[in-house]
């Protein structure tokens, strides 16, 4: 049974944790071979779920001791048909590994969850295209259909939420808040943004929630933003009118680099971990209701521990 999914505890007024980029720390820090970005495989035997673990201990170890929430997206960013095909997965071994997922951060919250370090667990899906850029426009009948049964597996397991991270134009992300809706389970929706701050698609920020509130009566819980640095997006929220208190989350890369130029460096590059949490401080000065703060692209735990040294109060 899901532990939060009818009382999402990260709506309240104080501060939850995410983790930091899982694939970026996996292939640059642990060594470890991920075509296409695919974490997902490595539920496929023990010593994968033990690097996943591995991965996830600095964070739920950081929330239990600093008395933090923290909200955990399982390693399934890539575990949608199309991505899963190009690694050889069927349909009943992809809901498989989703389930298996969901079975690792459960287990993790048995261990390390406490009454004041709630740990909240969230379905992850990505983009059926490329994240970085549009290169499949779905309508939202289309994305509807795309990914209703991964999130139909979440919704028959114990996450408390599904969230769909690097969202890079409206009629996906319409599509995933509407296949969540009909399964009953509370969804968030992250958009990525190019360095001025509007969606791959050449969408303004605020033009894309308020189409998805629009088309789909408010659904979503909140939303975030990721995989773009801070100085991409901080003046787009900054001057954010009302649809801007429905951004609750901050996923952000630890380099100023677009997305182009990410795309080409062979290095990491994991920036400054005072300066992004510096920069987040000073967003939830202005903005207090972004309550969920963790990264994205070459991000760790070092980045998380620094935000929340400048955010957890």
């Amino acid at each position: 049974m899901a532990k939060f999914r009818d009382n999402l505890p990260q709506l309240g007024d104080r501060v939850f944790l995410a983790d930091g980029g899982i694939e970026t720390t996996l292939i640059f820090h642990h060594g470890l071979d991920l075509p296409d970005f695919a974490a997902f495989v490595l539920l496929a035997d023990g010593d994968g779920r033990e690097a996943l673990r591995r991965y996830f201990r600095p964070y739920v170890e950081m929330a239990r001791d600093s008395g933090t929430g923290i909200v955990l997206d399982t390693p399934t960013w890539r575990a949608s048909p199309d991505w899963a095909a190009r690694q050889g997965y069927t349909g009943g071994e992809l809901a498989e590994a989703n389930r298996a997922a969901v079975d690792l951060l459960v287990e993790m919250r048995d261990e390390y969850e406490t009454s004041a370090a709630p740990i909240v667990v969230s379905g992850c899906l990505g983009p059926r295209g490329d994240g970085y850029a549009p290169d499949t426009m779905m309508t939202a009948a289309e994305g509807e259909a795309y990914h209703s049964g991964q999130v139909a597996v979440f919704a028959d397991s114990e996450v408390d939420l599904v969230t769909a991270i690097t969202m890079t134009h409206t009629g996906e992300a319409i599509g995933i808040a509407q296949a969540a809706a009909a399964r009953d389970v509370p969804c968030v929706l992250s958009f990525t943004v190019e360095t001025d701050g509007r969606l791959p698609s050449g969408d303004q920020l605020g033009d894309a929630v308020r189409a998805v509130d629009a088309a789909t009566g408010s659904a979503p819980s909140y939303y975030m933003v990721n995989c773009a640095h801070p100085t991409h997006f901080d003046a787009t929220l900054r001057a954010g009118d009302g649809w801007v208190n429905r951004i609750r989350g901050l996923r952000a890369n630890a380099s100023t680099m677009s997305h182009a130029e990410l795309d080409e460096a062979t290095e990491l590059d994991d920036g400054d971990p005072t300066d992004l949490a510096a920069r987040y401080a000073s967003l939830r000065e202005e903005l207090p209701q972004l309550s969920v703060l963790g990264g994205c692209c070459g991000t760790d735990h070092r980045h998380i521990d620094a935000i929340r040294r400048a955010c957890v109060t």
